[in-house]
């Protein structure tokens, strides 16, 4: 048997949520809730679970408060949070998992499956979630990504452009070699495009801060500024040409 405690505030989400883990996973015993950082508080310091399902926005607090009060916690993680695209967009530059409420009960056993296999998000992952959500207007400083074998965090201004390696994409970072992350380029095309990226070509996404022209021959291309060069598609000439003479009107 697996323990759980469940963190949230609100009383029906969280009646919810015990149910449907008591009907779909009888080898999770809920041992315990709580709707506040102070009960939760009181809760871990008696027993820690095998799973910790944590709401982000507490009465009292946040999630993180909870954190904060057991650095050491043991419990895997599976975040649960409102349906909102900035707290969708925070997870996603830490590259930590998240449930989103309403959830399908499909939602539900992929993130205790999830739960089960994974390592902790360290620190420096939960300081990225903690501050894009702070923040919801502002460009994160940095993102997390997963490599084949581990998640390293990288930050945005380092990233000259990235490019489509069939379902995985090619990071090319500014000092470092390249890194080959396990996720589409249209995944990181739309988190980023806010940011001054700007997708060029079906498998090109460049960092305009590295651009340093644009060249019209042989069907037109760029030119960064370590010299190397990215194509540009067709479609996207008009686009790439109207952005670059914006930025240097």
């Amino acid at each position: 048997m697996l323990t759980a405690i469940i963190i949230e505030d609100n009383p029906d989400a969280l009646q919810l949520l015990k149910s449907d883990i008591e009907m779909h996973h009888p080898e999770i015993e809920v041992i315990d809730t709580a709707q506040s950082v102070v009960e939760a508080a009181k809760i871990l310091r008696k027993s820690q679970p095998d799973i910790l399902f944590l709401d982000i926005m507490l009465g009292d607090g946040t999630g993180f408060d909870v954190l904060e009060i057991f650095p050491d916690l043991s419990s895997k993680l599976i975040f649960v949070t409102a349906s909102d695209e900035y707290a969708i967009r925070a997870f996603k530059f830490a590259a930590i998992d998240y449930v989103l409420k309403p959830y399908s009960e499909d939602d539900l056993n992929k993130a205790i499956q999830r739960a089960k296999a994974q390592l902790q998000p360290n620190k420096e992952r939960l300081n990225i979630l903690k501050e894009t959500l702070a923040a919801p207007e502002a460009k994160p400083d940095k993102i997390s990504l997963h490599t084949l074998d581990k998640i390293i965090i990288v930050n945005l201004d380092d990233i000259v452009r990235c490019e489509a390696d069939n379902n995985n994409t090619i990071f090319y970072l500014k000092d470092n070699p390249k890194v080959f992350v396990t996720k589409t380029l249209k995944y990181f095309a739309d988190m980023l495009s806010n940011y001054e990226f700007l997708r060029v070509h079906q498998s090109h996404l460049v960092n305009i801060q590295f651009i340093s022209a644009f060249i019209k021959s042989d069907g037109g291309y760029l030119l960064l500024k370590n010299k190397e060069t990215v194509p540009v598609s067709v479609r996207k000439k008009a686009e790439v040409i109207e952005i670059l003479d914006r930025m240097h009107g």
